[in-house]
């Protein structure tokens, strides 16, 4: 294993939502998505935000993954800075999703949610340096232009 921490999550982008409204036959599950998409919206606006979804943190403590894992799911906005190279802060819902740590108390599960976020922020970051973020800002301007050019109407959900 290279890695200590295991990170991988779904980033969408803020300013790539062309409308807040929900589908009025959206499933209870992606309506309650929707829902916190907008939220996060109304709350950190749409200029170097970032919705991380479908995201998992996994923090591996001894060398066997049979004792001493823990899995988090996290959910929420990571921000950049003004050039959009450097993650400034992450407003995230953590949750403890799985264990094999006998060993494990309370104080111990709200320290490791709280570096959750830290170790979020050094992996935007890495996926800032890789060229990730750059690659989904050009995806959103291709769509945003061929948007225009067909009258502001793509398609259902586009």
């Amino acid at each position: 294993m290279e890695r200590w921490v295991q990170i991988e999550f779904d980033c969408l982008p803020l300013r790539s939502l062309g409308r807040l409204d929900i589908p009025i036959d959206a499933s209870p599950v992606y309506r309650a998505f929707c829902e916190r998409l907008k939220s996060a919206y109304e709350k950190h606006g749409s200029h170097n935000s970032y919705y991380l979804h479908r995201a998992r943190c996994v923090f591996h403590l001894t060398n066997d993954p049979q004792i001493g894992l823990l899995e988090f799911g996290f959910e929420g906005v990571v921000l950049t800075d003004d050039d959009d190279l450097r993650a400034t802060h992450a407003d995230l819902d953590i949750q403890l999703q799985g264990e094999t740590c006998g060993w494990l108390t309370e104080p111990v599960v709200r320290w490791f949610q709280e570096t959750v976020s830290h170790a979020v922020l050094v992996e935007f970051n890495r996926f800032i340096k890789a060229g990730d973020l750059e690659q989904t800002r050009q995806r959103i301007e291709k769509l945003e232009a061929a948007s225009e050019q067909k009258g502001g109407f793509l398609g259902m959900y586009l």
